[in-house]
């Protein structure tokens, strides 16, 4: 079959993809989004301004804090005798004595003591007690020494309770234990914090001559609060 002459041949062509509509914006909205921009790093450097601000207060609150908190008063034991332990009937002249350091190891800060009492305790049994000082105040890095003695009727050792010593004696070493009790408040400047019960125990163990075994001597005495 012969084509026809006559027939218009006809091309078909791709349609062009619809191009993205450029939005053109106005000069206010260039000039809102700048502001909003310069306010939103403003804000963020005030944050971190305020951050960094605080945080510097907080390291210099917590130096001062450090610097400036009470510290207890230090004891230590430095001299302690029990005389005619070495007598089976030395109860009639029975003596501890004793000699005690006290170190305010604050810089700033003063301690004022209430009177302070002394009590001597065997195997948990309070054998004596005496007044050591009438009510004093202590200047910073201050040390005071306070000495004691028990005889007579300062000390409660019946004729049992020397031969508990002596058993002890028998077998090298006899221990007691030496309570320091005050009320104590520290003092900075003005200021003047309320009363503390303080009480400073001092374990001690002396020899078959009375004395002080050398490793308690000069040994740190423990310091609570009731």
């Amino acid at each position: 079959m012969t084509p026809d002459r006559t027939t218009i041949p006809i091309h078909t062509s791709p349609v062009p993809r619809a191009q993205p509509m450029k939005r053109h914006h106005s000069a206010s909205y260039y000039a809102h989004r700048v502001r909003e921009s310069l306010s939103t790093r403003i804000s963020k450097f005030i944050c971190a301004m305020f951050l960094l601000v605080l945080f510097f207060v907080g390291v210099i609150a917590f130096i001062l804090w450090l610097s400036l908190r009470p510290h207890r008063p230090r004891f230590h034991i430095q001299d302690f005798v029990v005389q005619g332990l070495d007598q089976p009937t030395g109860v009639e002249n029975a003596r501890i004595a004793f000699n005690v350091t006290i170190l305010n190891p604050n810089q700033h800060m003063g301690v004022y003591f209430d009177s302070m009492d002394g009590f001597i305790y065997y195997k948990d049994q309070r054998v004596g007690s005496i007044p050591l000082l009438n009510p004093f105040f202590q200047k910073p890095t201050n040390t005071t020494i306070v000495t004691g003695t028990l005889t007579g009727a300062s000390l409660t050792v019946n004729s049992n309770r020397w031969t508990e010593f002596t058993n002890d004696r028998a077998q090298g070493t006899v221990g007691f234990r030496l309570d320091i009790v005050s009320n104590i408040r520290f003092k900075l400047h003005r200021w003047i914090s309320k009363r503390h019960r303080m009480h400073a125990n001092c374990d001690i163990v002396v020899g078959r001559d009375g004395l002080i075994l050398p490793k308690f001597n000069h040994k740190r005495c423990p310091v609570y609060f009731t």
